[in-house]
């Protein structure tokens, strides 16, 4: 029997989980309909848990959670000024929407995003909409999101409008209703992925028998249209994103990793004679388009905000030239003001000919002065928010907020403003959401939803994605449905009557092999990379050194012999403090290590980061639990493997271009650097008794000193083993000689026969080091080695990331 039979035949084994299911009074909600039947879809999903049993179920949801924690999902919770990563709040329970309901949305949406198109042309276009009344000219003209250095430009593209997410909510009339518009830089596409892929690895067989529509086909047409118009214009495509503290940064990686796409910062680029470049360690490359996820004010500190840090100089000025395309264009983030949607009625009428397909949420603009007493006369019974920002103007109150729930001082002064000039304010009618269940310590409960749903533009028009994902209240308050509010994400299955196309983004049979060129690596991405590869290898010295001392700590249980006070000294250098059991200064490194990789997520495999991520908890751990000696010894022994299965699965799996060159010379140059100072202070004339055997175990060379030398000439063979030996892949020699080859083989190493600078400096330390024999390698010398293996890492970065 397969596993999909057992879960359908297996009878329930106890009382449904709907039979506990208490739908809020006057609330419509999504699983029960009005004459409290399970609507048909659910009635398949239900059975279907009924029959896993709540142990089962458990089971499944808990192997969902446990994918997202593998796979490093996460989101940015802000706690005051700063955010912490907080794991991703999967909702378990999917949202399902059958077939025809999505027809409607979908025809709905794609309306509105032909009107949104038409409004923001003319915005930054003719005007007429202003000219004609149907917009009034206070909200363009003091709108913070209307940017007057882009009046004019045409897009490349020749539309505005490419990405774009709609919020919805159900009303109790049945109907689903427009809540909000995002054209800004809309998030959320790459999350809804992630909470695709975690929920069917929980329901598989669940999923597999209830004929979801699949969501590659949606992401594969945006890809083909992006790389089609890239193929056209002669660069690649990028995603553009704040950097890695921005909230939503694990989805601009994920989604540059699913489509191929370059994930650039602004200071990847660089505006020259009116084109988009990117910085590579191959030089400038030409962009041939942006899919922005930066607010468009940051985008430009030369135009628009002066005090970006994250901008682009000279970015308005290649829009202007028309030789970069901007998705969405700069500017649209005027769509997503509020009081906008006290108009969009009225112009969709006017500009389609038509009614809205998906009916507004009612609103009324306080700038105009019937509608701003309408909104006095019923304030406390209507949302009151902002008209522009997204904060209001006085303390203690963010976004919306029902008028009665305002406490009174706040109240008047509110009520006050209004009156004196309510442009900055609306007035929006309560939607009544409806609810859909949440599974909560073994039991289903109502909570209030809204559906994100995206909308791409392809070759053929616009494309809905046939799902999006659900944002699910923490309680039954439905201001609480934001994640920083304790809200989660649940998946959307659109269910169909009848077998759904497995489609993915894998190439069709049939279709041409086209093997693509690697790409170019942006410099920052190198730079982390070979930061990353320095880490790592730093903490590998660090633990080797711990764990040696510790083993002879808990040998001579004296802290002050020679041998062990010797040794700390050493490791005082390199900021790490060996009375410590965990020291701070390893745990530094390991941050570090995680800190640098986690620039590169778009580069980086999901087992690597996983690998890393394990290693940053397992030291965070010991750091509360062990004490120096045995425990410190055990605990470096766990962290050493863990380091070695890092680096195994870096160096096995990792494609062999010129993002691995760069890592594998940050592992050689550290390593060779740590290496030729350990020689040096363990080999040194005042090093104590047992320093040779000691410098031996933390070389990894024990077994390979006894099989190579006969007898034993003192520090000489020590030396001559982890100094000049070009065949024991911990020695100074091995480090250099690869890191001359691999320096030869980056864009520019031997150019024309001609070998560049740095190329040349690691082609001179190697040639020193295999003339040299072993009485030449003093102290002195070798920590001469170790400073010019060092200045190697100097002119790596001077010719590749400058």
């Amino acid at each position: 029997m397969t596993r999909n039979q057992k879960t359908r035949d297996t009878p329930p084994a106890g009382p449904s989980i709907v039979a506990d299911y208490r739908l809020q009074p006057g609330v419509p909600d999504e699983m029960i309909d009005a004459h409290g039947n399970v609507r048909p879809g659910w009635a398949q999903l239900m059975s279907a848990f009924d029959k896993l049993g709540p142990t089962e179920l458990a089971a499944r949801f808990e192997r969902a959670d446990q994918y997202l924690r593998d796979a490093g999902v996460f989101y940015r919770k802000y706690d005051g000024a700063e955010g912490k990563e907080r794991d991703w709040p999967l909702a378990h329970v999917p949202l399902l929407i059958d077939e025809a309901d999505w027809s409607r949305i979908s025809a709905g949406l794609i309306q509105r995003a032909e009107l949104l198109e038409t409004v923001i042309a003319d915005v930054y276009g003719d005007n007429t909409l202003v000219q004609q009344g149907l917009l009034p000219p206070e909200l363009v003209a003091r709108n913070g999101e209307f940017l007057r250095p882009l009046v004019g430009v045409k897009p490349a593209s020749n539309h505005h409008l490419h990405f774009c997410a709609f919020e919805l909510g159900r009303g109790p009339d049945g109907a689903w209703w427009v809540l909000g518009d995002r054209a800004q830089a809309p998030s959320g596409a790459g999350f809804a992925l992630e909470n695709r892929v975690a929920t069917t690895r929980a329901l598989s067989d669940i999923y597999a028998d209830m004929n979801v529509h699949r969501l590659a086909g949606f992401f594969r047409g945006f890809r083909d249209t992006l790389f089609a118009g890239a193929e056209r214009d002669g660069g690649p495509v990028g995603i553009l994103t704040p950097g890695q503290l921005n909230e939503t940064y694990f989805e601009h990686a994920y989604i540059a990793r699913y489509l191929g796409l370059m994930l650039l910062e602004g200071d990847d680029l660089i505006v020259e004679d009116g084109k988009v470049m990117v910085r590579t360690v191959a030089g400038l490359k030409p962009v041939s388009a942006l899919w922005r996820r930066v607010d468009a004010s940051f985008v430009d500190p030369l135009e628009l905000r002066y005090d970006s840090r994250i901008g682009t100089p000279g970015m308005v000025e290649a829009l202007r030239n028309g030789s970069i395309s901007m998705i969405n264009a700069l500017g649209t983030g005027f769509l997503e003001t509020r009081a906008l949607a006290a108009f969009v009625p009225r112009l969709a009428q006017k500009l389609l000919g038509e009614d809205l397909l998906l009916p507004e949420i009612a609103t009324w603009w306080c700038g105009q002065p019937r509608e701003q007493q309408h909104v006095l006369d019923n304030f406390d019974d209507m949302l009151i928010g902002p008209a522009f920002a997204t904060t209001l103007p006085f303390d203690d109150l963010r976004g919306t907020a029902l008028g009665s729930t305002i406490p009174p001082e706040q109240k008047a002064m509110l009520i006050e403003r209004i009156r004196a000039g309510g442009a900055d304010y609306v007035g929006q009618e309560p939607v009544q959401l409806s609810t859909a269940p949440v599974y909560v310590d073994g039991k289903l409960q109502p909570r209030p939803i809204t559906l994100r749903v995206y909308a791409a533009r392809t070759a053929q028009g616009w494309t809905i994605m046939p799902g999006g994902f659900a944002r699910v209240g923490s309680t039954n308050d439905a201001s609480a449905i934001s994640m920083q509010r304790g809200g989660q994400a649940a998946d959307v299955w659109v269910l169909s009557s009848k077998p759904v196309e497995r489609v993915s983004l894998l190439p069709q049979d049939g279709q041409k092999l086209v093997r693509n060129a690697p790409g170019s690596l942006p410099s920052r991405a190198a730079d982390n990379l070979i930061w990353l590869g320095r880490y790592a290898e730093r903490c590998e010295a660090q633990v080797r050194i711990l764990r040696a001392y510790n083993a002879r700590l808990a040998e001579l249980s004296k802290a002050d012999l020679p041998i062990l006070t010797h040794c700390a000294d050493f490791l005082e250098t390199i900021d790490v403090d060996a009375s410590e059991a965990m020291p701070q200064g390893l745990l530094a490194s390991i941050d570090s290590a995680v800190h640098s990789a986690g620039q590169i997520r778009d580069r980086f495999s999901p087992d690597g980061w996983l690998a890393l991520n394990d290693l940053q908890k397992t030291a965070q751990r010991f750091a509360t639990r062990i004490k120096p000696g045995d425990d410190a010894t055990r605990a470096m022994t766990v962290l050493l493997r863990k380091l070695a299965g890092f680096s195994g699965l870096v160096h096995e799996n990792m494609y062999r271009f010129a993002g691995w060159r760069f890592l594998e010379l940050g592992r050689r140059l550290e390593r060779a650097i740590q290496t030729a100072r350990i020689v040096s202070h363990l080999t040194d004339k005042d090093a104590p008794d047992g320093s040779l055997e000691m410098l031996l175990e933390i070389g990894d060379s024990v077994m390979s000193h006894r099989r190579r030398y006969s007898v034993t000439a003192g520090t000489q063979s020590a030396t001559d083993l982890l100094v000049l030996d070009p065949l024991n892949p911990r020695s100074v020699q091995f480090q250099v000689t690869e890191l001359r080859t691999q320096i030869e083989m980056l864009p520019g190493g031997i150019d024309d026969g001609i070998m560049s600078p740095v190329a040349k400096a690691a082609l001179q330390i190697e040639t020193d080091l295999r003339i040299a024999v072993a009485a030449d390698m003093t102290p002195k010398r070798l920590d001469k080695l170790a400073a010019d293996t060092g200045m190697l890492a100097g002119l790596v970065a001077a010719a590749y990331f400058v």
